[in-house]
């Protein structure tokens, strides 16, 4: 079963440990994701996929000064999602090709 999620992240950068695991992160969610907001990603995934998400980042984190939330989307996303600003909106589910 497929699910939509969406992860948000909060690294600390004050040194460069920080700032390669802000890097680290991002990674991992751009292999599983497209980017919505800096550190913000939006992500269709099996549940097999969401382990595998879940377990890069904590691995990547410090948990004593980082932080990230994910969250499940309720579906049809398009009834629940209204966006606004200079980015349309992007279906990951849809054509890549135009």
């Amino acid at each position: 079963m497929m699910m939509e999620i969406l992860v948000a992240y909060d690294v600390a950068t004050d040194d460069a440990a920080g700032r390669r695991r802000l890097r680290r992160v991002a990674q991992a969610c751009e292999a599983y994701g497209q980017r919505v907001q800096k550190s913000v990603f939006e992500c269709v995934l099996s549940d097999a996929d969401m382990e595998m998400l879940v377990a890069r980042l904590r691995a990547e984190i410090d948990e004593t000064v980082d932080s990230i939330r994910i969250y499940r989307l309720r579906e049809p996303l398009a009834r629940h999602l209204l966006t606004f600003g200079s980015r349309p909106p992007f279906d990951q589910r849809g054509s890549l090709v135009f």
